[in-house]
């Protein structure tokens, strides 16, 4: 069997999966659609949690940016893995107790403002677009190679899966689903990287098998590496080249990002209990370290594999022959994702670091995708992760798409603009706003700007700007009142859209050429660091402006009080 014909059938039974746990777990009614009815298992929601957080930026994406960034992106990890761990301490619990749909409506009456819920609005749907772009084209990166498609058509089909289940299943199907495609993720993404350990070192564990030696040197795998890069003229892999200031902003902005994202928080209230709320966020953590342990291995090992098939002789001997290169070189380059420029007329890809002289152009986000054939693993693997950087995608995508529809149908529309909205009307309204963020995903999703790690990357700073502050001061501040939460939230938001327009020169097009992402405008801050600024700045408005006008009332007050404290706390000491 042809690998095209393969990879056809594995990925068709796996959306055949999805489709019908949607049919099964049909939403028929507003609760089940926003929150699947309140009855997850906290084990079943804590391998849902898993997929709606490693999306293709985690999978396709998060390995090949540290594959050719090193040292510097395991801010990625550090961040993401961080940020999960406050977002499960600090917040989850406490929201899930005060027990609402959604993250606007939670900060709409806590600051007692249908104002200061709609700029949550504002924020949710910005924040959860600029996030989905980069899983749209994480599925246009998959579809294009393992479906011999274009990325838009990719794009297309991607949107089509989305809408079949979303739409039809709701939170309740999403959910479900999302365990199916957790299984189908790890899966894809743990069996090549035991293979390549295993190739690359003779250990068959590839978090340990970073740290042993290569078999085809007897000296550390890294050490192998950093000679091959250092040969190329390319930077050490295992030394620091950021700077501190920018790389430590960068990490506070995945942090405290996470914890605000809003997909990820909404799968908190699907539990029964608060009690389930803390399991299933432990149960997730565990989820998501088998994919994170994995993916600095991943990395590494990628990019040698990738200069050894360049270099087969050596990276002192010359470069192989254009004519000569393995088939997933060809395989790659149909797809516009890996280009060949033979600018000496040569014949032969010279791979430097040097513009003026390289001649092969990798996109990041094929790395993990082409391991399999990198490596020569058998066909039933590549079939495999092809489904699995789809199921990373389209998983969460699924719950960003969740987001925006109950943040416009139940915020917007039940909560804004028309209160007596019927319940069946609500959920239409809500299946209807999520069909339209899927054609507008979609069309953003052509043109992301950049690659799927780096766009996930700005709306994570987007989060942390606008509204992790929110939450945390209307969580542990009875002083801050709705005055604060709206300024604050319109500052920090505000500002980093700003900052990231300007670095990015997506204001006028005659700046682009003159700013880029290794340009920072402030310091050495660049944009995609710039959320913990936006975040201080929240903070600070919020108090000074809550500092200058009234207190919150005393229920408000009383509120926040009961969320983190219980009623009776306290008495059997008289305290």
């Amino acid at each position: 069997m042809d690998q095209f014909t393969l990879n056809l059938i594995v990925v068709g039974a796996t959306f055949a999966l999805y489709f019908g746990i949607a049919i099964w777990a049909r939403a028929g009614s507003t609760a089940e659609f926003y929150a699947a009815g309140g009855g997850v298992h906290p084990i079943a929601n804590g391998m849902a949690t898993g997929a709606d957080w490693m999306s293709a930026a985690s999978f396709i994406s998060m390995a090949g940016i540290i594959a050719f960034g090193g040292y510097d992106t395991s801010a990625y990890l550090m961040g993401w893995t961080g940020g999960y761990v406050l977002l499960a301490m600090l917040l989850a619990p406490y929201l899930r107790k005060f027990g609402k749909f959604t993250v606007p409506e939670f900060i709409g009456d806590r600051f007692y403002s249908g104002t200061a819920r709609f700029i949550a609005v504002v924020c949710l749907l910005i924040i959860s677009l600029t996030y989905v772009i980069g899983q749209m084209s994480g599925v246009g990166v998959a579809f294009s190679r393992f479906l011999e498609v274009k990325a838009s058509t990719g794009l297309f089909i991607g949107a089509g899966v989305v809408f079949a289940y979303a739409v039809l299943g709701g939170m309740k199907g999403i959910t479900y689903t999302q365990v199916a495609q957790y299984v189908v993720l790890i899966i894809a993404y743990t069996i090549p990287a035991i293979f390549i350990s295993l190739n690359l070192t003779g250990n068959p564990i590839p978090g340990l098998g970073l740290f042993s030696n290569a078999t085809s040197t007897g000296e550390p795998l890294l050490t192998t590496l950093n000679g091959l890069l250092s040969d190329l003229g390319f930077a050490s892999y295992t030394e620091q080249h950021d700077t501190t200031l920018n790389m430590f902003l960068f990490t506070m902005s995945l942090m405290i990002g996470t914890a605000g994202l809003p997909h990820v928080i909404v799968r908190f209230f699907t539990v029964p209990k608060v009690a389930d709320a803390r399991s299933s966020a432990g149960w997730a953590l565990v989820f998501i370290a088998l994919l994170y342990l994995t993916a600095p291995a991943v990395g590494a090992m990628a990019r040698m594999n990738l200069i050894t098939t360049i270099y087969p002789n050596g990276v002192k001997e010359a470069p192989v022959a254009r004519a000569d290169v393995p088939d997933w070189v060809d395989n790659w380059e149909k797809t516009g994702l890996l280009k060949f420029d033979d600018k000496n007329g040569d014949g032969l890809i010279n791979y430097t670091s040097s513009k003026e002289t390289n001649e092969l152009d990798v996109n990041k986000d094929i790395i993990v995708l082409a391991n399999p054939e990198i490596a020569q693993l058998p066909s039933w693997v590549i079939a495999l992760v092809a489904a699995g950087g789809l199921a990373a995608a389209l998983s969460t995508a699924a719950g960003l798409l969740m987001a925006i529809s109950s943040a416009v149908s139940h915020d917007l529309i039940k909560g804004q603009l028309n209160p007596a909205i019927s319940e069946k009307n609500e959920l239409m309204a809500a299946r209807v706003s999520m069909a339209v963020a899927i054609g507008v995903a979609t069309y953003l999703g052509l043109n992301p700007p950049g690659f799927a790690a780096q766009t996930v990357a700005l709306a994570f700073g987007l989060a942390a700007s606008s509204i992790f502050p929110a939450l945390m001061m209307g969580i542990f501040s009875k002083r801050i009142n709705s005055q604060g939460a709206i300024w604050g939230m319109m500052a920090g938001l505000t500002t980093t859209i700003v900052y990231i327009f300007l670095h990015k020169g997506w204001f006028f097009v005659a700046t682009t050429a003159s700013y880029s992402d290794a340009d920072p405008l402030l310091g050495s801050i660049k944009s995609t660091s710039f959320g913990t600024i936006g975040a201080i700045i929240n903070f600070g408005v919020a108090y000074v402006v809550s500092s200058m006008s009234k207190e919150p009332p005393a229920d408000v007050q009383e509120l926040v009080e009961s969320i983190r404290i219980p009623k009776g706390a306290g008495a059997a000491t008289g305290h």
